[in-house]
């Protein structure tokens, strides 16, 4: 049996027979007997080089490539090794290493081609945004002409006892769900399909303030429900991706935030609240009598709380001008926004912001204003 030492050759090492010496090869093996010895064929390793900028292209390389290949299986005899061997010092280097970087090169300058990164289309949900921006407009509309809130509770109430039974029948019947959807969908989130509709808690929020807060806050916490709501789902995706997302804790009080809430978002929310509450209590809120803050009174309390904590304050009159004028409406606009702000930002799992976003923000709201009175005149 004939064993075969393998032989490793470099890509400097080995180049190209010559023509002439393939020739000699394949004359000698018809005139030897078959006892002679055959040459040990080669394994090739090619270390990585350069491509020359002088290749004729792919088709070009393939060709030397299996010229180069038909070549070494003709290397027959231990005879004609040395020869070959001599013969190969005379042959073109270049031509070989050319073949070798193009082995091991190709694939490293192989343009890929770049594929385009298609961008995520936004959703801007501009019929549910109008539809939620417009409640606002009807509330500085009712609160104007001198709206009922009774009456306005009421009908809200009425229009809560149908959407909710039709809501659950939408979850129950496919058939019910498909003529819902068809009628309605438009309005709702993806996310809505398979739970309660957004409107049920944006009307239960609406109510809650009604019925519980003074009448010009609950508008005020309405009106951040609308529109300071949209102005924050717009902004953020508008500017979300392009700003650092909320820290998951708020620094003070440490309560939760949203990790899917963009700092732009925040931003939008806070700035909107501020001017609900700046031109309401400056602008709007005068044409009724029923206020909790006036310009020129700043917060109206009763006479027993006011003659109890200023003069323990060491208080004496109005107080800090009775924490009216600019600097009080300034106070309040700058708790507004940034209440607005948070309250929108809030992560508290499933409630929907339709529902916390007016009680909180009107409640904190509330609450400063409690906070003002402190330091405000008796009427």
């Amino acid at each position: 049996m004939i064993t075969r030492d393998p032989v490793l050759l470099s890509s400097h090492d080995f180049q190209r027979p010559s023509p002439s010496g393939r020739h000699r090869s394949r004359s000698s093996v018809s005139s030897r007997s078959l006892s002679s010895k055959r040459s040990p064929s080669p394994i090739i390793s090619f270390s990585p080089t350069t491509i020359s900028s002088e290749s004729k292209g792919v088709k070009n390389i393939t060709r030397k490539v299996i010229k180069t290949l038909e070549g070494l299986g003709h290397l027959d005899s231990t005879n004609m090794e040395e020869q070959e061997y001599e013969s190969d010092e005379k042959c073109d280097i270049g031509e070989a290493t050319e073949v070798a970087a193009a082995l091991n090169g190709a694939a490293l300058h192989h343009e890929i081609p770049e594929t385009d990164v298609v961008p995520k289309k936004i959703d801007w949900e501009i019929p549910r945004k109008l539809l939620h921006s417009s409640i606002g407009f009807g509330t500085v509309y009712l609160y104007m002409s001198n709206g009922d809130v009774k009456t306005v509770v009421f009908l809200l109430w009425t229009a809560l006892a149908v959407i909710v039974p039709a809501d659950i029948l939408r979850l129950q019947s496919p058939g019910f769900e498909r003529i819902y959807e068809r009628c309605l969908g438009f309005l709702m989130r993806e996310s809505e399909k398979k739970t309660s509709n957004g409107v049920i808690w944006y009307i239960l929020g609406v109510n809650f303030v009604l019925t519980f807060y003074p009448l010009d806050v609950a508008t005020v916490a309405i009106l951040i429900l609308s529109w300071a709501d949209t102005a924050a789902s717009t902004f953020g995706r508008l500017y979300g991706s392009q700003t650092r997302p909320l820290p998951p804790r708020t620094p003070i009080l440490r309560l939760p935030l949203a990790p899917r809430k963009s700092f732009a978002g925040f931003i939008a929310a806070a700035i909107t609240g501020a001017a609900i509450a700046f031109g309401f209590w400056g602008l709007l809120a005068p044409v009724r009598n029923d206020l909790t803050w006036t310009w020129d009174n700043g917060v109206l309390t009763s006479p027993s709380t006011s003659a109890s904590i200023l003069p323990a304050l060491g208080i004496a009159g109005p107080g800090f001008a009775g924490a009216g004028g600019f600097l009080g409406l300034g106070a309040i606009s700058m708790v507004a926004g940034v209440v607005s702000g948070v309250a929108e930002a809030l992560d508290l799992g499933s409630l929907d912001d339709n529902l916390t976003l007016p009680i909180i923000s009107g409640g904190c709201i509330l609450g400063f204003l409690k906070f003002l009175g402190l330091f405000s005149a008796p009427p």
